[in-house]
């Protein structure tokens, strides 16, 4: 059977297929963070739309122009260790991500939340985690 694709993968063939997601792979590659994200962990990634890094004035073309240690904090504050699929993490009250801080989820009848970005999409099935796209940028 043919190899689930990894999340930088899963996030490329969503990118091929609806023109999303440009700004945040634009972001890793721009971070280094490539590499790390087709690795052999298991990861957790919220991934933020097109639009809510346009709502930064941020987009695919000018994402690199953020000196690298700051997109990388930014970027770190979108991945958590392990596979967290959506009941894991509407079960959650915080989780720590790889920038060592730490998001708060809540809910309510608008939906889900990770601090104050809602989840939009959930459960994008990965080989090496699961992707959950959410409607703004997590700012550290």
């Amino acid at each position: 059977k043919p190899k689930q694709p990894t999340i930088v993968e899963t996030a490329l063939a969503v990118n091929a297929t609806t023109g999303e997601f440009s700004t945040l792979i634009a972001a890793l590659s721009s971070a280094g963070l490539v590499d790390a994200l087709n690795g052999k962990g298991q990861y957790t990634v919220f991934a933020p739309t097109d639009a809510a890094f346009a709502a930064l004035g941020l987009d695919a073309t000018n994402i690199g122009s953020l000196d690298t240690a700051t997109l990388t904090n930014i970027l770190l504050y979108h991945v958590a260790n392990g596979n967290r699929q959506s009941q894991s993490v509407v079960n959650a009250k915080q989780i720590r991500m790889l920038n060592k801080g730490f998001v708060s989820v809540s809910s309510n009848a608008e939906g889900v939340f990770v601090n104050s970005s809602k989840i939009i999409g959930v459960d994008v099935i990965a080989s090496n985690g699961v992707i959950h796209i959410i409607d703004a940028v997590l700012l550290p």
